[in-house]
């Protein structure tokens, strides 16, 4: 996952994604994995967090990107800029 457009966001833990993306539209906590969903009119952005370590603080280690439209899947580092606050 460390492709360009998603740095910044692999290896970040949901405090940073929240400075950078603002409240997440779901918070979903399974265990110790955690999955932060954000969303504009462009995209929908999934980001799974799991621990590096155990007793570690989750970090993201996955994004999925998709339309907001249709649900088709979309360019990852795309919908990570269109969402980024500004």
């Amino acid at each position: 996952m460390n492709m360009p457009g998603l740095e910044g966001v692999i290896g970040a833990d949901a405090e940073a994604l929240q400075r950078t993306f603002g409240t997440a539209r779901l918070d979903v906590r399974e265990g110790d994995a955690r999955k932060l969903q954000y969303s504009g009119e462009a995209c929908v952005l999934d980001i799974y967090l799991y621990p590096p370590r155990p007793d570690a603080e989750p970090t993201a280690t996955y994004v999925d990107a998709r339309r907001s439209s249709d649900g088709l899947d979309v360019d990852r580092a795309a919908c990570v800029a269109a969402l980024r606050r500004r």
